[in-house]
C-alpha cells in the first residue's frame, strides 16, 4: 500500500474524530480509532517537518537572489 500523502491523512484523520464525536462506538472501538488518529496525527507532523527543511526562502538583495533556508520561529 501506498503511502498516504498529508491531505489523505488530514482527511483520514477528520474521519476518525468526526466517528469519536459522535459517541456512537464502544469503548474499544473508541480506544482503537484514538490509537489509529494519534498515528495518523505522528504521521502528519513527520510529513510537515520534512515540508519544513526543504522550503527555502528567496530574498533579493543588492540586486541579487539569494536562498535562504527557511526557519521556523
Amino acid at each position: 500500500m501506498a503511502k498516504a500523502n498529508f491531505e489523505d491523512n488530514m482527511e483520514n484523520l477528520e474521519k476518525i474524530v468526526t466517528e469519536l464525536e459522535k459517541g456512537e462506538l464502544n469503548l474499544d472501538d473508541s480506544i482503537s480509532k484514538f490509537e489509529e488518529g494519534i498515528k495518523i496525527s505522528k504521521e502528519c507532523n513527520k510529513i510537515l517537518e520534512e515540508a519544513e527543511k526543504k522550503i527555502t526562502i528567496l530574498l533579493e538583495k543588492d540586486g541579487n537572489i539569494e536562498e535562504e533556508n527557511f526557519t521556523a520561529e
